[in-house]
């Protein structure tokens, strides 16, 4: 757009938390299988935050990492926006304090909640801040404890999903490197994933609760359509793809996606859903973190990011790896 800046990430960190779960720990709740839950989902193990690894925690923990990276000082960080759909507090917002952990104690912060879309969704709005000239730095990370939402005994959620963090930093570049982002909703199934109750109603703890297969049938059709909407608004052609970082939701999805959309050979595909299970706003910067740490994808090569999830939310946009 005429009189507006490029955009880059700048940098990627991540956090871990330190306790693995398998598949053997989740099986006895759910009356189970190790085999049964890697042929539905692909999933071997995932990580639980201990009582001391909080949301703002592991989000203030990636995010120093990714502004080391980035080579910014934390009090020129201008913004953090956090995605997350686990926060159990309806106020104070998370991001303040996130922003205060780092050092950043006068840049702006806000929560957004677009449920595993919501990394693309705080990409594209700190995109667009970046861009505007309003701001220099801002940081992006989704953070999630997904193990406080989710009932260990559902046998349709509990193997599913885990914690973690996953941060980066958009600044200012020369030429455009986050592509358009191309996104929505449908609001009308909201209900395929949501919370079985309201805080309100007393007695037991509501938790999130997920219609499975439609949900399946919905993402598997949804994401190669954003994804294919993305590229297009990028300009850039699926061959000449370095990286496809989807939500990691299932593999089955991401594999199903994959095989929808073409990939060249040489586009390394994101499978960090095997062992960190779905992490909902953390899974894509966590996956492009885990793709770029290990050296399985080089900087500067195009990555296509996706997220999808309860709402429906969907979003899509091709960027530059740093």
């Amino acid at each position: 757009m005429t009189g507006l800046r490029g955009s880059a990430i700048l940098g990627v960190g991540a956090y871990r938390p330190s306790r693995v779960v398998g598949n053997d720990e989740i099986c006895g709740r759910i009356n189970s299988s190790d085999e049964w839950i890697r042929k539905r989902s692909g999933i071997v193990s995932r990580r639980f935050a201990d009582d001391g690894e909080t949301i703002v925690g592991m989000a203030a923990e990636a995010t120093r990492k990714a502004v080391a990276q980035s080579g910014t000082h934390p009090r020129d960080v201008d913004a953090v926006v956090l995605a997350s759909m686990s926060i159990l507090e309806q106020s104070p917002p998370s991001a303040p304090r996130v922003a205060t952990l780092i050092g950043a104690r006068n840049a702006a912060g806000l929560d957004l909640n677009a449920a595993c879309s919501g990394f693309c969704y705080a990409l594209a709005v700190a995109d667009s801040m970046v861009r505007s000239g309003q701001v220099d730095r801002v940081v992006v990370v989704g953070s999630e404890r997904m193990s406080d939402i989710v009932d260990p005994d559902d046998r349709g959620t509990a193997f599913l999903f885990g914690d973690g963090a996953g941060a980066v930093v958009v600044g200012p570049a020369e030429s455009q490197r986050i592509g358009p982002v191309v996104w929505g909703s449908d609001g009308e199934r909201h209900e395929l994933i949501a919370h079985d109750g309201s805080w309100r109603d007393g007695g037991a703890w509501p938790y999130m609760r997920m219609a499975g297969p439609e949900v399946f049938r919905w993402a598997t059709r949804q994401v190669p359509e954003t994804a294919t909407r993305a590229l297009a608004a990028a300009g850039v052609r699926v061959d000449d793809l370095g990286a496809f970082i989807p939500h990691q939701a299932n593999l089955r999805i991401v594999e199903a996606a994959a095989r929808a959309l073409g990939l060249s050979p040489r586009t390394v595909v994101a499978r960090d859903v095997v062992h960190a299970g779905n992490t909902s706003a953390a899974s894509i910067p966590l996956a492009m973190d885990d793709l770029l740490s290990r050296g399985a994808v080089a900087a500067g090569e195009s990555a296509l990011l996706v997220g999808f999830g309860a709402g429906l939310t969907y979003a899509a946009q091709v960027v530059t790896l740093p």
